[in-house]
């Protein structure tokens, strides 16, 4: 495999979201991981309360409650959702300091360009795929984004 494209393969780890990617090129394979030998590892918590522990000995931490996902759908408003169609970084203008391509509030029509999501140093206009009023902007300027993660709601 050419040394050039395995550096694109680091930088396009180095600037996604993904943890790990494995490319098979004929016999030869390359896996690139961003955390190389030394993956985190889940904590385990036993189910079972301790009952009287040693003295000098500290007692086995709680395990930490997890916000459930009805509930953070339930704070989004009604609408139509535009996710993303790709890996990259999202844009919500064309440059630095530029004028957004869409505010809150803003009325849009199907087909005008709402935000940029560059992958691979190529620079990816979304457009919206409904006409109506955008309500909310789900995602941080220069925020990485994940394939089918909400963008935008339009009502």
């Amino acid at each position: 495999m050419d040394l050039r494209k395995v550096k694109k393969l680091i930088d396009l780890v180095s600037e996604s979201g993904i943890a790990e990617l494995e490319i098979t090129e004929g016999e030869e394979t390359v896996r690139i991981s961003r955390y190389g030998q030394m993956q985190p590892q889940p904590m385990m918590y036993s189910q079972h309360p301790m009952h009287g522990f040693m003295p000098g000995s500290t007692p086995a931490p709680a395990p930490l409650a997890v916000e459930t996902a009805p509930a953070a759908e339930a704070a989004q408003p009604d609408g139509h959702i535009v996710k993303s169609p790709m890996v990259g970084t999202f844009y919500r203008a064309s440059a630095p300091g530029a004028k957004n391509f869409a505010e809150v509030g803003q009325s849009v029509n199907a087909g005008d360009t709402i935000c940029i999501i560059e992958a691979m140093k190529l620079l990816n206009e979304i457009e919206a795929d409904q006409s109506g009023v955008i309500k909310a902007i789900m995602v941080e300027n220069g925020q990485p984004v994940e394939y089918g993660e909400p963008l935008f709601i339009i009502g």
